[in-house]
């Protein structure tokens, strides 16, 4: 009995110390788990991080490229800028300045020929000691006519047309050699303006305006101090163009995939790069206060701002968009996930499809071999509904929020055709004769 006991015993410590290496095993294989996690999670989080502090500048980015880069785009940019009142205004005072520095008050009258001397007075009004302020309010009435009339339209298209190298030359540091900044800045000539004045002033009955000469008068559409210390900057950005935000959404979906919990990480990181792009429009804001306050009191505080909105309004709608794109990204990998709110919204998503089924269905609507089809490969066309509406992103011209709403809902509605049609088919497995037996309890 004792022997046999013994015997019965001497394994024990053997199987326990196989426990404990076993035990031993499991811990290391779980330290050696967790750490790989934890480098997982940095370089998820690293990537995400980059991604996101690129957004902004992949919005810069694709604004250089765009309205700075292309000549087209940039006109089409500045033209509305014609109808501006503000930008008509002070035009109109620029112009009526060139012209009066050239008109000589006093012997005006003296220059008309008699004949033309009625018209004059008839047009000027009663005079008086007021007669420089009634000539410039004549003068500034014509300039305000020809300004206001499609002759200025034609006028800035053109100039802005011919200065936009200026423009990319200010910002950049390309351009043709022959471009010249003054002052660092980039402005239109009113001449053409001024001459359209002059023959608006002749024909009223001023004939003295003939004698004007021709005039060169600027008029300041972009003003930088110091625009050298940026240029090196803004060139980088300009060559980067649409690789950028590119770059950065790789950069991102690469610490989304490398992550763990994957969906969680989506929805932080798509609300981080709205948030990043959120604080490029602040930027904006804050930089126009700060622009406008250093101009100088020559310059015209409301055109510069007309000017300044005009060219950052597509920069503006960027980032909006972006905004908007990061949000409902994150709804929709917040309501497709398994939490409990998630989960009420996908059951009132399938019931609602669900009645409209039953609906059609009562109506005698049927599908016929489409339904079977649709249900067999609803996955994999879910799939490629979603690449669909991101490739739509992609390749839209300058999307805006808008856009991006539009796409969203858009998906939303064909997928929810792809549902209704894949319940509302006959079962393959089930023959025709059946298909619409109630079920055997």
């Amino acid at each position: 009995m004792t022997h046999e006991s013994g015997a019965a015993s001497s394994p024990q410590p053997s199987e326990l110390e196989q426990l404990h290496s076993r035990l031993a095993a499991l811990e290391a294989e779980k330290a050696a788990r967790a750490t790989h996690h934890r480098w997982r999670a940095f370089f998820a989080a690293l990537l995400i991080v980059i991604g996101c502090v690129l957004a902004p500048l992949a919005a810069v980015s694709a604004w250089a490229s765009s309205v700075v880069g292309d000549t087209d785009r940039y006109v089409q940019t500045v033209a509305p800028l014609a109808s501006d009142p503000a930008i008509q205004a002070a035009a109109a005072t620029r112009v009526t300045n060139a012209v009066m520095e050239h008109i000589d008050i006093p012997t005006l009258l003296e220059g008309v020929a008699p004949k033309d001397r009625p018209l004059v007075e008839k047009a000027l009004g009663k005079l008086g000691n007021s007669l420089e302020s009634a000539v410039g309010s004549f003068v500034h009435d014509k300039a305000q006519d020809v300004i206001a009339s499609d002759t200025f339209d034609r006028i800035w298209i053109e100039a802005n047309r011919r200065i936009h190298a200026a423009v990319d030359k200010a910002l950049t540091g390309s351009g043709g050699g022959a471009v010249k900044i003054n002052n660092d800045s980039v402005t239109v000539d009113l001449g053409p303006v001024v001459d359209q004045v002059k023959q608006r002033l002749v024909d009223a009955g001023m004939t003295a305006a003939a004698k004007i000469p021709t005039v060169k008068t600027d008029f300041t559409v972009l003003r930088a101090d110091n625009i050298g210390k940026v240029k090196t900057g803004f060139r980088l950005l300009q060559i980067t163009g649409d690789w950028l935000p590119v770059l950065s959404v790789l950069l991102i979906a690469a610490g989304v995939l490398l992550s763990r919990h994957r969906r969680r990480v989506l929805i932080t990181a798509a609300l981080a790069f709205a948030f990043a792009t959120l604080m490029l429009g602040v930027a904006l804001t804050v930089f126009r206060v700060v622009y406008l306050n250093a101009l100088p009191d020559t310059v015209s505080q409301p055109a510069a701002a007309s000017v300044y909105d005009a060219m950052t309004h597509y920069l503006r709608t960027t980032v909006r968009m972006a905004v908007v794109l990061g949000v409902v990204v994150a709804l929709a990998a917040w309501l497709t996930g398994s939490g409990r709110s998630a989960g009420l919204v996908q059951q009132l998503w399938h019931s609602g499809i669900g009645a409209v089924r039953s609906t059609a269905d009562h109506a005698g609507l049927r599908t016929g071999p489409v339904g079977p089809f649709v249900r067999r490969h609803i996955g994999l066309i879910t799939w490629i509904l979603v690449a669909a509406a991101v490739l739509t992103v992609f390749l839209w011209s300058y999307p805006t929020g808008w856009v991006i709403v539009g796409i969203a809902l858009a998906l939303l509605f064909v997928l929810a055709v792809a549902e209704f049609l894949a319940g509302n088919g006959t079962d393959p497995a089930t023959p025709p004769t059946q298909s619409h037996a109630p079920p055997r309890r």
